[in-house]
């Protein structure tokens, strides 16, 4: 099968599609052939090196966010050959999301969503996830203010929506070119970037302004970021906490029915064919994308 991987860290010139071989489900995992495989910063990530080692008897292989069907399943996993589902491929491994089959826990897969195509689903699992999680964390009552910083992107645009789900006073941050689309998503406020606001109960910081996002939280406030073990020195009696995404297969099935509800928007920039990844991580690194960029593996 091709896959997307790479052998030396780097930049998009690092980011190589190989040929890998196929992979055996293993007990309570699946193997999805895979129909669509987000882009994340997460992947650029790994790709330079900032998140785990390089493996020293092969490639590290790129992507987190799948959706497909399932092709084949070892014993005691609850899914059956031809479902129609989405996952989130945690961890490193020599072949991941990013690719032609991948294999995963059976924990970390969910029926895919009905009312959106396999590109949309694929910019699911990560980030609905993430943002789910650091709603958790945060724990606000109805009624609480919360600033999500970023939220024009993927996980800052799911806080905006589930935050205002769950009744919370939500202030969405992004450049003023974003204002309509984020007022859009729910929030009951717009913060140009940059802009003195606040102080909030609570900053769920998606743009990963670290410090910086301090001073829109008020005294003995929260602060949830998204990048493990990076959160800043907590001031003024303010609870720093980061989410590092968990694998939730059952809480992935919540969101997907959401997603199918309307109350949660996928947004696609733009989609790929899995062998041109290098060009899909070369815009990536761009930045200023709004929606995730998709890798579409070869039909047949």
């Amino acid at each position: 099968m091709r896959a997307v991987v790479v052998k030396r860290f780097g930049g998009p010139e690092a980011v190589e599609v190989v040929e890998a071989s196929l992979p055996e489900p293993g007990p309570g995992q699946v193997r999805i052939k895979v129909a669509a495989a987000a882009l994340n910063p997460v992947d650029a990530a790994y790709g330079g090196g900032f998140l785990v080692p390089l493996p020293k008897d092969g490639p590290l292989g790129l992507g987190w966010d799948v959706a497909g069907t399932v092709d084949a399943v070892g014993a005691g996993a609850p899914f059956a050959a031809g479902a129609e589902v989405v996952a989130l491929a945690y961890g490193p491994a020599p072949a991941k999301a990013q690719a032609e089959y991948v294999v995963v826990d059976s924990t970390a897969v969910a029926p895919a969503p009905a009312s959106v195509d396999a590109a949309h689903a694929a910019t699911v699992p990560l980030n609905t996830l993430t943002a789910a999680q650091a709603l958790d964390l945060l724990d606000l009552a109805p009624g609480s203010t919360l600033l999500v910083t970023g939220a024009a992107g993927a996980v800052g645009g799911y806080a905006v929506q589930l935050a205002h789900r769950a009744g919370i006073t939500v202030a969405g941050m992004a450049g003023a070119a974003d204002e309509e689309l984020v007022r859009s998503l729910g929030a009951d406020r717009f913060v140009e970037r940059g802009a003195a606001a606040g102080p909030f109960d609570a900053v769920l910081d998606a743009a990963v302004l670290g410090a910086d996002a301090l001073a829109y939280v008020r005294d003995d406030g929260d602060y949830v970021g998204v990048i493990p073990q990076a959160g800043p020195p907590g001031v003024r009696g303010i609870r720093v906490q980061v989410v590092e995404v968990a694998a939730d297969g059952n809480r992935l099935a919540e969101l997907v029915k959401l997603v199918d509800a309307g109350v949660l928007t996928p947004r696609v920039a733009r989609t790929y064919p899995l062998e041109e990844a290098t060009d899909a991580y070369r815009r990536l690194a761009e930045g200023g994308v709004r929606g995730r960029l998709v890798l579409v593996p070869r039909t047949g």
